[in-house]
């Protein structure tokens, strides 16, 4: 099992990904696929991010724009 972090943790940990981009990735995640990439996490109110899911999803995306 993969890391779990809080929007916080994560872009603690990554800086390259500011709270509030993260954010925005997160409420428009069932138009850009981050939903089908399961790199979120929800228990009650709380949003997750699984690590390794959602930098899958970022180079997934990298992939797609240079094909």
């Amino acid at each position: 099992m993969s890391a779990l972090s809080t929007v916080r943790q994560f872009s603690e940990k990554q800086p390259a990904f500011t709270e509030n981009s993260l954010r925005a990735f997160i409420f428009n995640e069932h138009r850009n696929g981050l939903a089908k990439s399961g790199a979120v996490k929800r228990v009650g109110r709380k949003v997750l991010i699984d690590d390794a899911k959602f930098m899958d999803w970022i180079e997934a995306q990298n992939q797609r724009g240079a094909a």
